[in-house]
């Protein structure tokens, strides 16, 4: 009777160990961003969700549209989508 490692507790373990994880898209991200057809990330203005008795009617108009990620900051969020 033996109660070591066997080969299949040892051949279970590399299998294990080969395999990739799988990736995880940031749940904030995922709130936050979202791909148009040409490829590019959109996403919303801030300074729109409170104290905006204090802005004017035109800059609040302004910050309802919606804007694009920035070049500089693409990669990283791409990276947070787990896109590419």
């Amino acid at each position: 009777m033996s109660l070591g490692v066997t080969k299949t507790d040892i051949d279970n373990k590399t299998i294990k160990s080969k395999t990739m994880p799988k990736l995880k898209t940031k749940s904030g991200a995922k709130k936050r961003f979202a791909l148009t057809g040409s490829g590019k990330i959109k996403r919303k203005n801030a300074y729109k969700s409170h104290i905006l008795t204090k802005k004017e009617t035109k800059q609040k108009r302004n910050l309802t549209t919606t804007s694009y990620v920035a070049k500089v900051d693409e990669k990283s969020v791409q990276r947070q989508l787990t896109i590419k």
